[in-house]
């Protein structure tokens, strides 16, 4: 018998709070360890039905709409490791995917990936030009007989050096074609000749993102790895931005609320200079405001994944989202910190760490500077698409 809304949410808040978070020391540890802890936890999540709900049910998916999915994401995003638990990590990937991939390609990438049995990557940033512009790219994919040969100097390739095949954009393209047109996106195996792991990148947080620099040198694969049209890399890369935003920010739900609740039950305990914290204004002010700034960015989320759930864009909503989502996570827990004291910069609580974490999200998929752009860009050009004139949540 499916579970109803309700059900579902609860179920993922059980199965977060009860398991995923006591099982955080273990899976930080890295290791033989983790890795069986991991799999526990995610044979527990299939068990339970709570396995890759946002993935469409036609390739073993939940299949939950776009807003449904938004409400247990933020629940699975109260632990860094939700994702991996409940087998969501990927779904931007299964979204391109499911779009673009030949049948062929999903058999062999897209079918494993639902399952949980393989990780994708993605070759798209480059160190020599700005992540954020993809025009810029600089990677070549030349053809030579039935096969494209490719030359590419990737880095915060997320997950390289453990995917089973990364999706590499490199320019197709005549100079003469505009950088729009010009660039494809190619799947290339892992363990293929000339594909190189150079490094993992330490990054501010922690490394379990595996962000990789790569480098592929006359890297030879069948012209049929060609994901979607020849020049239609940047569509394919927007296919799988946009939803992967609002993934993030679903999460910086959960991880904000996480906080808050840590900053409340610190509030209600801590005494100091004649009184608890939660008697002394200053501490109820950083209660009132995160408490506004999560409802505000939670209806702002809520309010994307309806949008996408009509149009499967949503780009003024998602890019609203991405960058101000990101600055309330930092500054909840910023917060949080503060209430805790010395504590809190210490990894007895996961202040530290989710702190670390939130600085890298004004940043990745997109920074905050060019995601406002985008608004003010398409606003000025068109007031009349400001979200608050696209209908009520509730319509």
């Amino acid at each position: 018998m499916s579970m109803s809304g309700s059900q579902l949410r609860a179920a993922m808040r059980e199965f977060v709070d009860g398991e995923v978070i006591p099982a955080e020391r273990a899976l930080d540890a890295g290791g033989d360890s983790a890795a069986v802890a991991l799999k526990r936890l995610q044979a527990s999540a299939k068990e339970k039905g709570l396995w890759a709900l946002g993935h469409p049910a036609e390739i073993g998916g939940g299949g939950l709409p776009f807003y449904e999915f938004a409400l247990v994401n933020e629940i699975i995003g109260r632990s860094k490791y939700g994702q991996l638990a409940a087998g969501t990590l990927s779904m931007q990937d299964a979204i391109m995917l499911h779009r673009f991939a030949s049948e062929e390609q999903k058999q062999r990438w897209l079918l494993p990936l639902v399952a949980g049995d393989i990780t994708p990557s993605t070759g798209m940033t480059e160190p020599e030009v700005a992540g954020s512009d993809p025009t810029l790219i600089q990677a070549t994919a030349r053809l030579d007989g039935d096969e494209w040969v490719i030359d590419a100097h990737k880095w915060f390739t997320t997950g390289g050096s453990n995917a089973a095949f990364t999706t590499v954009y490199a320019r197709t393209e005549p100079d003469d074609v505009k950088a729009h047109q010009a660039l494809s996106a190619i799947v290339v195996p892992a363990g293929t000749p000339g594909f190189e792991v150079v490094r993992v990148l330490k990054t501010m947080g922690s490394t379990g993102g595996d962000h990789c620099e790569i480098r592929l040198t006359g890297v030879r694969v069948p012209y049929e790895n060609l994901l979607g049209e020849r020049g239609g890399g940047f569509a394919v890369g927007q296919i799988r931005l946009g939803p992967g935003r609002i993934f993030h920010a679903m999460r910086w739900l959960g991880q904000a609320q996480r906080a808050f609740e840590l900053m409340v039950e610190r509030a209600n305990t801590r005494y100091a200079h004649g009184s608890l914290l939660s008697q002394k204004g200053e501490i109820q002010r950083y209660v009132a405001e995160s408490a506004a700034e999560i409802h505000a960015a939670r209806l702002m989320v809520l309010d994307a994944a309806k949008q996408f759930d009509l149009d499967g864009q949503a780009r003024i909503q998602i890019s609203i989202v991405k960058f101000w989502a990101a600055q309330m996570l930092h500054n909840v827990i910023d917060r949080a910190i503060q209430v805790h004291g010395a504590l809190g910069v210490t990894d007895d609580t996961p202040l530290e760490g989710m702190y670390r974490e939130a600085r890298f999200a004004r940043i990745y998929d997109g920074p905050d500077e060019v995601h406002r752009m985008v608004v003010a860009r398409r606003l000025l050009a068109d007031p009349s698409r400001a979200p608050w004139l696209q209908g009520d949540l509730d319509d």
